[in-house]
C-alpha cells in the first residue's frame, strides 16, 4: 500500500473545515515523552523536532498561498460563485475557518506522531488514516470520514472548489444571522435618564409635544419603539383635529396606532388632501349618504345603493353589494339603525329595509313628502312638509301604528333623537312667531322647550344633530353654525361660527371633539372649522361655475371625507395628500 504524502492530512482537514480534536501534546524532547527512547539521544531529539516542526508549517504557509491561487479558477468553474470569481477576498469567517482547521490539523498531525515514537510525517500520515471496517487482515486503507471527498494528489482543484462553497454558504449564514438578530435593546450608554424604569420614561416623556417625541425617535431604535407607545400620543391626540378621540376621551378606532392617527391629523390642520370623484350621475339629483364599517349607502333618484369601499378607502366596488327601492319619488333621507333602513320619501311614505336580506315594508306616513327621518332605540320619527312631525315603532308586529302626532305648525326639515331616548329635535322653516327649534318629549309628544329668540324670518333649520344628551349642533338659511348646550340658558346658543360667504349651509358633520365640517350652497363648498376659533381653517371648492351644486350631505372618518354634490360623489383624500 501506497503512504500518503507528508503534510496531507493536514491539508486535507484545513480544505474540508474539519474540526480536529484533542488538545496537541509537546514532542520527544528533553522533558521525557511517552514513546520508547529509540536510538537518539534527548539533544538530538530536540533538534530534529524543532526542524520537523518549522519544516511543517513552511508547508501549511506554502498549502494556503497555492490555495489562494486556485480559489479564483475553482470559484469560475462553480458557475462565478464564491469570492474568487471577482479576485475579492472571502467573508472573513470563512477565512479563519479555513486557517484554524489547518492549524488544528498540523497540530493533531505532530500529537499524534510523538506519541507513536515516530516522525512528524509518520504522525501526520497515521492522523489521516482510518481502519476499514470489516477487516480483520491487520492492513491500514487510505479511508476519508463518510460524506467526505477523498483527499488525493491531484486533489488541489477539488480542495479550492469546496473552499469557494465554503464561502458562500459561510456567507449565507451570517446574513440569516443578522436577519434573525433580536429587537434592539436599551442602550447601556448614554444619559442615566434611560436607565430608569419604563414606568417612569413614560411618566416623563408624556410632557413632551409632538416635535419633541418625533426628535426624540430619532435617536436609536429602542427610543424609536419606546415612543411609539399610544400612552404617550394620547394626550396629543385628544388635542388634534379628527383623530378619533370624542370630547370625553372615548377612543371611537382603538384598532389604528395613536401616532399614525395624529400623522393624518396634521394634514386636516394643514389641509393637505387629495380631490377625486367615487360616483357620477347623467341628471341632476338630490343624494343623501350614510357610512357603515367599509360601506356606502348613497340614494339616487327612488334607490338606495350600497358600495364597498376598496382598501385605501379612496375608491368603491363598480358593483353594488346591493340596490334597495320601494318609493315611487326620490328618496329624500335615509338613517341606518339596527341593520336597517329606513327611508322618508317624496310620495310621503316610509320604507324599512333590511341590510341583509331583500326584507322591505313601506307604508303611508305623511299626506306630504317626508323630508327627514332618524331612528334609535327602536324608535322611528319623522317629519314632513304637511307641518307635523310623527313617532312611529320600528318592532315588526307594529310597523305602520303612529304612536304620537305633533302639530308643528311650520313645514319640518330636519329633526334628531336625543341619545337618551327621552326626546327629540325639530328644525323647521320659519314661518311664524316662534323658534325654528324646539324640542318635544318623545313619550308623550308635548313641547318641552324653545331654543333660542333671535333667529330672523326665514332662518330655517336644515340639519341638527345631537352631540350629546345636552348639546347639538345646528345650520341652515341664516348662514350660521350654532352650537346650544341645554344646561346653560335655552334663548342663546353656546358658539356660533358664521359662513363668511353668506351661503345656505345645508349639512354638517363633527368628529365630536374639535373639527368641524359643513356643506355650503353654492360651487360645492366644503368648509373645515376648529371650533377653538371663529374663523374658518381651511375651504375646498369642488365644482366649477358652470356646475354649480350645494352639498347636500357630507360624511368624514378620519382619512377621508366624502360630500355628495348634484352630478358627483366627491372623496378628498387626507391619508394619501
Amino acid at each position: 500500500m501506497v503512504s500518503p504524502p507528508p503534510g496531507t492530512a493536514a491539508v486535507a482537514a484545513a480544505a474540508a473545515g474539519l474540526r480536529v480534536g484533542p488538545a496537541p501534546r509537546p514532542l520527544m524532547g528533553s522533558q521525557g515523552g511517552s514513546g520508547p527512547p529509540g536510538n537518539v539521544g534527548p539533544g538530538e531529539g530536540e533538534d530534529e523536532g524543532g526542524q520537523a516542526r518549522k519544516l511543517q508549517e513552511e508547508r501549511v504557509v506554502k498549502g494556503k498561498r497555492r490555495k489562494g491561487k486556485e480559489k479564483g479558477k475553482a470559484a469560475a468553474r462553480c458557475g462565478g460563485r464564491g469570492s474568487g470569481a471577482e479576485g475579492k477576498p472571502g467573508p472573513p469567517r470563512a477565512k479563519e475557518a479555513v486557517e484554524l482547521g489547518a492549524e488544528a490539523a498540523a497540530r493533531a498531525g505532530r500529537a499524534e506522531g510523538g506519541e507513536g515514537g515516530g516522525s512528524v510525517e509518520e504522525g501526520a500520515r497515521a492522523g489521516a488514516r482510518k481502519k476499514a471496517p470489516g477487516r480483520d487482515d491487520g492492513k491500514d486503507e487510505w479511508r476519508v470520514r463518510p460524506g467526505r471527498r477523498e483527499a488525493t494528489r491531484s486533489g488541489r482543484a477539488s480542495r479550492g472548489e469546496c473552499e469557494a462553497w465554503g464561502g458562500v454558504a459561510m456567507a449565507a449564514v451570517v446574513e440569516e444571522e443578522a436577519a434573525a438578530s433580536p429587537p434592539a435593546a436599551r442602550p447601556t450608554a448614554g444619559p442615566a435618564l434611560w436607565r430608569l424604569p419604563e414606568e417612569l420614561l413614560l411618566l416623563i416623556c408624556s410632557y413632551l409635544d409632538m416635535r419633541a417625541l418625533g426628535r426624540l425617535a430619532q435617536v436609536c431604535r429602542w427610543l424609536r419603539r419606546f415612543t411609539s407607545c399610544d400612552l404617550l400620543w394620547r394626550r396629543i391626540a385628544r388635542a388634534s383635529l379628527n383623530s378619533g378621540f370624542t370630547r370625553l376621551g372615548t377612543d371611537l378606532m382603538a384598532s389604528v396606532p395613536v401616532k399614525e392617527r395624529v400623522k393624518v391629523s396634521q394634514n386636516w390642520k394643514l389641509g393637505r388632501c387629495r380631490e377625486g370623484i367615487l360616483l357620477k350621475w347623467k341628471c341632476r339629483q338630490m343624494p343623501w349618504m350614510q357610512l357603515e364599517d367599509d360601506s356606502l349607502y348613497v340614494s339616487q333618484a327612488n334607490f338606495i345603493l350600497a358600495y364597498q369601499f376598496r382598501p385605501d378607502g379612496a375608491s368603491l366596488n363598480r358593483r353594488p353589494l346591493g340596490v334597495f327601492a320601494g318609493h315611487d319619488e326620490d328618496v329624500c333621507h335615509f338613517v341606518l339603525a339596527d341593520s336597517h333602513i329606513i327611508s322618508a320619501g317624496g310620495d310621503g311614505k316610509i320604507g324599512i329595509h333590511k341590510t341583509h336580506s331583500t326584507f322591505t315594508v313601506k307604508y303611508t306616513a305623511h299626506e306630504q313628502e317626508v323630508n327627514c327621518v332618524d331612528c334609535k332605540g327602536g324608535i322611528i320619527v319623522s317629519g314632513s312638509r304637511d307641518r307635523t312631525a310623527k313617532v312611529w315603532p320600528l318592532a315588526s308586529g307594529r310597523l305602520g301604528q303612529c304612536l304620537h302626532t305633533i302639530q308643528t305648525e311650520d313645514r319640518v326639515w330636519s329633526i334628531a333623537i336625543s341619545p337618551l331616548l327621552s326626546s327629540f329635535v325639530t328644525g323647521t322653516a320659519c314661518c311664524g312667531h316662534f323658534s325654528p327649534l324646539r324640542i318635544w318629549d318623545l313619550n308623550s309628544g308635548q313641547l318641552i322647550m324653545h331654543l333660542g329668540s333671535d333667529f330672523p324670518p326665514g332662518a330655517g333649520v336644515l340639519d341638527v344633530m345631537y352631540e350629546s344628551p345636552s348639546t347639538l349642533l345646528s345650520c341652515g338659511y341664516d348662514t350660521y353654525v350654532r352650537y346650544w348646550d341645554l344646561r346653560t340658558s335655552a334663548r342663546k346658543c353656546v358658539m356660533e361660527w358664521e359662513e363668511p360667504h353668506d351661503s345656505t349651509l345645508y349639512c354638517l358633520q363633527t368628529d365630536g371633539n374639535h373639527l368641524l365640517a359643513t356643506g355650503s350652497s353654492y360651487y360645492g363648498v366644503v368648509r373645515l372649522w376648529d371650533r377653538r376659533q371663529r374663523a374658518c381653517l381651511h375651504a375646498f371648492p369642488l365644482t366649477s361655475t358652470p356646475l354649480s351644486s350645494p352639498v347636500y350631505c357630507l360624511r368624514f372618518t378620519t382619512t377621508h371625507l366624502y360630500a355628495a354634490l348634484s352630478y358627483n360623489l366627491h372623496v378628498l383624500d387626507f391619508q394619501n395628500p
